[in-house]
């Protein structure tokens, strides 16, 4: 593998750990816990792995003996920056334990558990991925984890290895797969531990026991320097509206994290717009304003920061892709008829016939191109591929025409020219910050104390994490915990709740603060790239949503 500089140096870097890791650990047990809702089905459904207690890692004068273990490991879901160090604290935990202990890695995700693809990782493969971005140490995968048939396959090679515990690395569903597997092999004395640890940059896999998931931290970071850059030169040429649509489809951690850094002019909220029951025309309004109070300023120039899920979250645009999938699901009347028009302008003529007056009045409001892309561009069960619309352009479309219409009533004097971002995958496998790369080492290193304690179930939790990494709490957080039903593909299950972000906590408290001032003055912040030498207060610091979250 070709090494650059960077990576050359970054090797050097030793991750920091929390104190109570560094040598001999004496485990906690705190409460009995109960899941966040639906405790009776909840515990139905889990009796094994239900109701386990919180776990602490304290540190201890009493040298323990474990005994050697082969763990296996999973990256499972979308890449974030900082998975190798997760894996690399696995392997250095489970060997200070017990060198005689290795560490298999299942290649390409949760399928490489099922078709048996592994490997051993040993010290000199794993040298050369520490502190690095990617997942690329033994690949990632989407396959789920949810049939009795897949949990015996991944016991054949499990038991063929003599693997005694399994680490899933992932985001929230992944993390739900990793507490099933738990139950199983737990009502099945499968011998067959199972520790998850949080992953995404989204930021929707958190809560009290785990403050932040990893990789969001250098996500953001990569996100705000491109932001910065980009409203530098805005300020600089002093003549483009920049409309940045930004990675998190359920929840805008990311949108938010990245306002708080840069503090742009314009910052959608999905979680705010669904609250508000805001419709696309309030929203163009509201940009529409700010942008003609700034061109009055002399200031034809700003940038806007909008979430990738944002449609989903408007009311009006919810019920109108709710219809859509409806009405042209694949096989149905209504889809023949409407694939057999070979005009786009008659396919879309045809579509509001059938929708509902207040579907059909947002429908014809919207540009062609992105009313083309909800009827054109769907996946294979017939349903709008929402991650796919660009979200940047209809608004963009929308408030140029709106700003067009107050030119005519004297009500915007300036020009209103755009240019369109979309940042998503530049962040998933960047070079992990120093915080990203001590918390992904202790998650790991963590891991390793869970398993030798013999548990299962539980997902890797290290906390206080607005203090220096040797004051960080370590310990263990029962996944059923973090429980609740929820209906997926027409059928209730068991999932993690998802964390969306909370209109009264203090991150967002801090933007609603500040948000009038940002949009009429140009308080732009330039963050530059993340620093992975120098001062503490430059080079260690967490995002500022977990500070603000955290501030006492």
């Amino acid at each position: 593998m070709s090494i650059s500089a960077l990576q050359s140096e970054r090797a050097k870097y030793q991750p920091k750990l929390p104190n109570s890791l560094k040598s001999y650990v004496k485990l906690v047990e705190g409460e009995k816990t109960q899941s966040v809702a639906d405790q009776k089905d909840i515990q139905e459904l889990f009796p094994n792995t239900y109701g386990m207690p919180l776990i602490n890692f304290e540190a201890s004068n009493e040298k323990k003996t474990y005994s050697a273990v082969n763990v296996g490991v999973i990256l499972s879901g979308g890449q974030a920056p900082g998975g190798h160090n997760v894996i690399s604290g696995i392997f250095d935990g489970i060997k200070n334990l017990n060198p005689e202990s290795k560490l298999y890695g299942f290649l390409g995700g949760p399928g490489g558990l099922v078709d048996h693809q592994y490997i051993e990782l040993t010290s000199e493969f794993i040298d050369e991925y520490r502190n690095t971005g990617g997942f690329d140490i033994i690949g990632s995968g989407r396959t789920k984890l949810e049939e009795t048939a897949q949990y015996d396959k991944g016991t054949e090679i499990m038991k063929q290895l003599n693997i005694q515990a399994l680490i899933i690395i992932g985001g929230d569903d992944s993390n739900t797969n990793a507490c099933v597997l738990a139950e199983y092999y737990a009502a099945n004395n499968s011998g067959i531990q199972v520790i998850g640890c949080p992953k995404t940059i989204d930021g929707d896999l958190k809560n009290d026991m785990i403050e932040t998931s990893f990789g969001f931290d250098t996500a953001t970071k990569v996100y705000s320097e491109l932001i910065g850059n980009i409203e530098r030169d805005a300020n600089s040429a002093k003549k483009y509206w920049h409309f940045i649509k930004l990675m998190g489809r359920s929840a805008s951690h990311i949108g938010l994290e990245c306002a708080l850094q840069t503090q742009p002019n314009i910052t959608l909220i999905s979680e705010e717009v669904e609250l508000k029951k805001q419709t696309l025309s309030e929203i163009v309004d509201y940009m529409a304003d700010i942008i003609a109070r700034r061109a009055s300023n002399g200031e034809s120039f700003g940038v806007a920061l909008i979430p990738e899920g944002l449609v989903e979250f408007v009311p009006e645009m919810k019920a109108l892709i709710s219809e859509l999938n409806d009405l042209l699901v694949e096989g149905s009347e209504s889809e023949q008829k409407f694939k057999s028009f070979t005009s786009k302008s008659e396919g879309r003529a045809f579509v509001a016939g059938i929708l509902s007056s207040d579907s059909a009045k947002v429908y014809t409001l919207l540009p062609s191109g992105i009313a083309d892309q909800l009827t054109l561009d769907r996946d294979p069960h017939g349903n709008v591929q929402v991650s796919l619309i660009e979200t940047e352009k209809l608004l963009g479309e929308m408030v140029k025409t709106r700003l067009g219409e107050m030119k005519k009533t004297g009500d915007f004097k300036g020009k209103f020219s755009t240019q369109y971002h979309f940042f998503g995958y530049e962040g998933r496998c960047a070079a992990p910050s120093n915080f990203d790369a001590d918390y992904c080492y202790s998650l790991g290193y963590n891991a390793s104390f869970l398993i030798a304690e013999g548990k299962t179930g539980y997902m890797s939790s290290v906390r206080n994490l607005t203090a220096p990494a040797a004051e960080w709490i370590a310990g263990g957080v029962p996944v059923t915990m973090m429980m609740n039903m929820e209906r997926r593909h027409g059928h209730m299950k068991a999932v993690i709740q998802k964390a969306l972000v909370e209109l009264d906590n203090a991150p967002f408290k801090y933007l609603a603060a500040n948000r009038e001032k940002w949009a009429i003055e140009t308080s732009f912040v330039y963050p530059g790239p993340i620093q992975y030498w120098g001062p503490t207060e430059v080079c260690d610091q967490p995002t500022k949503t977990i500070t603000l979250e955290r501030a006492k």
